[in-house]
């Protein structure tokens, strides 16, 4: 019993981080001020702090949960860079225009 709930908890906050770093990539709408907003260096701590329970829990995590946190932090690696190279390419096309 204490074990379900444990790993449902696990899923939640790995859920949290991802859904938080979604919106730090401006991918989902800010709840609180229902706008898009994007700000990379928090996506990029959402990321790491995952990474970090990914180290911190090796060995210790169900196969369900190793891959649950492994296939998260892929997607989010992805759209991360996705949204970096975005952001670059448009500071460059800014540069080119001034």
């Amino acid at each position: 019993m204490k074990e379900e709930k444990n790993t449902s908890l696990f899923f939640s906050l790995i859920m949290t981080f991802q859904a938080a770093a979604m919106q730090q990539m401006g991918k989902l709408k800010n709840p609180i001020s229902d706008k898009i907003e994007r700000d990379l260096q928090q996506t990029q701590l959402s990321i790491d702090i995952l990474d970090m329970l990914e180290e911190k829990t090796k060995g210790n995590l169900s196969d369900d949960e190793s891959r649950f946190l492994k296939g998260i932090l892929q997607e989010l690696k992805l759209n991360y860079v996705d949204e970096s190279t975005k952001e670059q390419q448009s500071a460059d096309k800014e540069k080119t225009q001034s």
